[in-house]
């Protein structure tokens, strides 16, 4: 269900490997800064002072991030808890908002009917309601745009018609989320519209501006 709802972000992510050659899944060395930063630190630390660095200096394949702000750290069968590294910088409990941590190992039991996911702050993740199958081709959607922490965000989300090869013709959107706080500190979204004759398949738009810390 959960994959289903991902969606507007996934099939964003895809497009954005086919326009730009960012990999939609990642291996956690590609993680701007993640073992660099470790290896600075242990520069003159003992190997076993820092487990954070210690963590980063293994080989990591049992994580990985999907897309720009999704860390995702399965469970395997017989598995009820497990370490997750988190790269410098603050992340957040995807399902709760609650903040997560920042360059550290933390360890999770999340439960049989959750995969633990973080998202990186200032993360924007645009998703369909619940439902059972993906809309048909040219079907309106509705999304919930998720925000997490509090650093200033903004994200491109791609929209064509679903179906065709027109894309390559240039029939598709790139739809721009903002996220702003006003001086007293409240958050509010907006979306572009859909280029005038280019498709546009945004339903309705709900905001969800996820507890932080």
């Amino acid at each position: 269900m959960l994959r289903m709802q991902l969606i507007p972000y996934l099939y964003t992510e895809f497009a954005r490997y086919h326009f730009e050659g960012t990999p939609p899944f990642r291996g956690m060395n590609l993680k701007e800064g993640f073992d660099a930063r470790a290896k600075l630190e242990l520069k003159n630390e003992n190997l076993n002072d820092n487990p954070y660095a210690e963590a980063v200096l293994k080989e990591i394949k049992d994580q990985y991030m999907t897309g720009e702000y999704l860390l995702v750290a399965p469970l395997f069968t017989g598995q009820s808890s497990r370490k997750v590294i988190l790269p410098k910088g603050k992340w957040y409990d995807f399902y709760t908002g609650k903040y997560a941590g920042d360059g550290e190992v933390i360890n999770v039991t999340p439960g049989l009917d959750k995969i633990p996911v973080y998202v990186k702050d200032g993360g924007i993740i645009p998703m369909m309601l619940p439902a059972l199958q993906a809309p048909s081709a040219g079907e309106k959607f509705d999304l919930e745009i998720r925000y997490y922490g509090s650093k200033p965000g903004n994200y491109r989300l791609y929209d064509d018609d679903g179906e065709t090869f027109d894309y390559e013709k240039g029939m598709y959107s790139w739809r721009e989320i903002k996220i702003i706080q006003d001086k007293k500190g409240k958050f509010s979204g907006t979306i572009s519209k859909a280029e005038k004759g280019k498709p546009d398949n945004v339903g309705t738009v709900t905001w969800k501006f996820m507890s932080g810390e």
